[in-house]
């Protein structure tokens, strides 16, 4: 049976908290300078299967709400620009991991269909000519896409290109919500893509909505709702808009009175959970909805699902190499992120080096509380007995601590533990994040770099 989800307001209300969304562990503020290029190639393995992520930063115009490493621009030489640099670095990482086989590639940013057909076809035949590629019905290869920048055609060229997936930024569908986040996006717009991601052959296509956003309110919430299930997506993804205009400029564009208290927040997340169920979706867990046949899905129910810095993956054992300005990499027991301005980004490859502005080698014990974050957040459970045999450690004596800790969580009813191990409970599974941090042992100690600590969401 699939995880079923209990949706608790007071709960909620009572725990949500500050904390890491798990993308990674140790979180991206423990990263050090000392970290470079050299820290890369060192952990690089000739051959492995590959996952690929390509970050293309540009954007037409700005969405008040966005939180992503974006360039704000109409000045289309720009990309000229930044991708003769990119494939430079595609060609230093290639060499640094020959002979393996990409088995998942992501375009993510900004806005990847900035880029038009040709240089879409152009850098896609970079890649392919630089790396070996999975079949098409081996491998996944999703692009994000902005509904206002392609037709038809494009979408279909895509698909010609070798995307096999799509995703499609929503956030909602009320007028005067899109208005007051300056991103005007008609309803016809974002239905006439599916349409045609589904004619073109696209094996998989997702959502993205925010709830939080300003004027927004459980009516207006219930309507988009109505729409999203609707248009049968196969994924579906419910942000918690996190406010943070001290951190991302384009927030202090948002009126705070336009935004709804954390009450009404959380009663459109309890609808977004009480619709999306009802029409058959599957709660995956962090923001994340999938039908019951969707990989997602068959993977939780395996044992087998992943997360990293591009959320939940099928594709456990592999390198993910990242590509671009901003973007990190997660290869062999290390991270490594690549300079996030285009300007340093520039020169260290104009110097010949990859471009990686800090890095972090993961520690025996990051590693192994690595795992155990990992299954928690993708099982919502955690054999300790299974744990202990793969790290060949007594797993309950290592972390008697914090084993200890989850007594107060378990007298809240968001989990039991037993000596072989812990399961979360229907009410607990929204806030499996606070769970988690139970055995993160760097919350609360400095960060690596002097003003580089994170700000972190809301737990729910």
């Amino acid at each position: 049976m699939h995880p079923t989800i209990e949706f608790d307001p007071d709960l909620i209300a009572r725990m949500s908290q500050r904390g890491p969304r798990y993308t990674s562990y140790p979180t991206a503020d423990r990263f050090t300078p000392s970290f470079g290029a050299a820290g890369l190639a060192a952990a690089a393995r000739p051959g492995r299967p590959l996952s690929l992520y390509v970050h293309i930063p540009f954007c037409e115009s700005l969405c008040y709400y966005c939180a992503c490493n974006k360039i704000i621009t109409r000045d289309r030489t720009k990309t000229v620009t930044y991708l003769g640099y990119l494939m430079r670095e595609i060609e230093m990482q290639a060499r640094l991991f020959a002979g393996g086989v990409v088995e998942q590639l992501h375009f993510g940013g900004g806005t990847p269909t900035y880029l038009d057909n040709a240089q879409m076809a152009d850098l896609l035949g970079h890649l392919r000519s630089r790396f070996a590629f999975a079949p098409d019905d081996a491998g996944e290869y999703s692009i994000e896409i902005d509904p206002r920048t392609v037709d038809a055609g494009r979408i279909a060229a895509l698909r010609r290109q070798g995307f096999n997936r799509l995703s499609l930024g929503v956030q909602d569908f009320d007028e005067n919500v899109q208005r007051a986040v300056n991103r005007i996006q008609p309803e016809a717009l974002t239905r006439d893509a599916i349409a045609a991601a589904r004619d073109a052959g696209f094996r998989s296509v997702s959502i993205d909505l925010i709830y939080g956003l300003p004027l927004q309110n459980p009516e207006t919430m219930a309507v988009t709702l109505d729409k999203v299930v609707a248009a049968a997506p196969d994924r579906i993804s419910v942000y918690n808009y996190a406010h943070m205009p001290q951190l991302f400029k384009s927030q202090k564009l948002i009126r705070d009175e336009d935004l709804p208290d954390a009450a009404t927040k959380l009663a459109m997340l309890g609808l977004c959970i009480e619709r999306l169920g009802a029409a058959g979706y599957v709660y995956i867990g962090m923001d994340h909805f999938a039908k019951p046949d969707d990989e997602l899905a068959r993977a939780q129910r395996d044992g087998t699902l992943h997360r990293n810095f591009q959320g939940y993956s099928t594709h456990a054992d592999v390198d993910m190499v990242a590509c671009g300005v901003s973007a990190i990499s997660a290869v062999n027991g290390t991270y490594a992120q690549n300079e996030k301005r285009l300007d340093p980004y520039y020169a260290r490859i104009d110097r010949g080096e990859l471009p990686v502005a800090r890095g972090l080698v993961l520690s025996a014990d990051d590693l192994l509380r690595r795992d155990l974050i990992q299954r928690l957040m993708c099982d919502f459970a955690l054999d300790l007995r299974a744990l202990s045999a793969h790290w060949q450690v007594d797993v309950a004596a290592r972390f008697a601590p914090e084993l200890a800790r989850l007594a107060e969580l378990e007298r809240d009813g968001l989990l039991t533990a037993t000596p072989d191990g812990i399961r979360v409970s229907a009410k607990g599974r929204l806030l499996i994040r606070n769970v988690c941090m139970v055995f993160d042992d760097y919350l609360g100690k400095p960060a690596a770099v002097p003003l580089q600590r994170m700000q972190y969401s809301r737990t729910v």
